[in-house]
């Protein structure tokens, strides 16, 4: 689970001030995730130390979601020089980093830096290749927005990628994670065409690759809410059960199950009986989606 980052990190800060609130959802979890920016930005580390402790205690794993092709670093070696200081400084303070997830490369080299799809592939690789020699522990995965990327382009650039990782001598991607919009489900968008058989599809074809698929679940139409005055807490957590229903509807079953905001909502992490806390909805999601179905008669 990775909890809102709204005000600071103060619900990741209040998972370790306040362990009692959120025992149960602790029990159901096994990764805590947080952006690397953010434990630089927001948390001394006097904090890091005591709460990478904590997790140790608990068995719970950390990992982060990072760059790798960015507009401030539009190499994979500039990105990794400016995150690699930030890596150390967490393992330094107890901090074992077990798995980290590449945000969104493919899109940032098609939207903000206009390179094409080869560029991606490459600056991805290089990348990665200076992660396993420096981080060779460290799980790591893409990113990618679906539809706004549809099924074809992301396998393809799946393929090509661990190609050119293959040709490297370096070993490939450990999972391949979605971020499905399922807000134009809703809306019909014919520009940014797709519905969940069609994630079903991508799912059983990462599976064919040997690759963990890996979905975010989270609350596509919370912006979209807030624009009409009608979001809150409930939004949130209403929207990630929702996605929950419509994925295992298509006999969805994704390999990891990633509770994820980024959308400052909901305003609460804890306590997890509390109604639609950050918690709550991930003790419920669990409970109810991310546990072993009977086979579907």
């Amino acid at each position: 689970m990775m909890p809102p980052g709204q005000e600071n990190g103060r619900g990741f800060r209040e998972l370790f001030q306040q362990p009692e609130a959120w025992k149960e959802t602790r029990s159901l979890i096994h990764v805590l995730a947080c952006s690397d920016l953010h434990t630089q930005k927001f948390f001394t580390d006097d904090e890091l130390r005591t709460w990478f402790a904590q997790m140790n205690g608990w068995g719970l794993k950390f990992a982060m979601e990072v760059g790798a092709i960015k507009e401030w670093g539009p190499t994979g070696e500039k990105t990794f020089a400016a995150e690699q200081p930030i890596w150390e400084r967490v393992e330094r303070l107890g901090g074992k980093i077990y798995a980290v997830a590449l945000d969104e490369p493919l899109v940032c080299c098609r939207q903000h830096l206009k390179k094409d799809d080869a560029y991606a592939v490459g600056e991805t690789a290089n990348y990665i290749a200076l992660v396993r020699e420096h981080f060779p522990n460290v799980l790591i995965g893409d990113i990618e927005p679906y539809p706004f990327l549809q099924r074809e382009e992301l396998l393809a650039f799946i393929d090509a990628l661990q190609a050119r990782l293959k040709q490297m001598n370096v070993r490939g991607l450990d999972f391949f994670r979605l971020d499905v919009d399922w807000n134009h489900f809703t809306i019909g968008n014919t520009i940014y065409a797709g519905n969940w058989p069609d994630v079903k599809k991508l799912e059983l074809a990462c599976r064919q690759r040997k690759l963990p698929f890996s979905l975010i679940y989270w609350a596509a139409d919370y912006d979209r809410m807030k624009q009409l005055s009608l979001a809150d807490d409930a939004t949130w957590y209403v929207g990630i059960m929702q996605q929950g229903y419509d994925y295992a509807y298509v006999d969805g079953a994704p390999d990891q199950y990633v509770v994820e905001s980024w959308v400052s909502a909901p305003a609460r992490c804890l306590p997890e009986t509390g109604d639609f806390t950050f918690t709550r909805s991930v003790r419920d999601f669990v409970k109810k989606f991310a546990q072993p179905r009977p086979p579907t008669p």
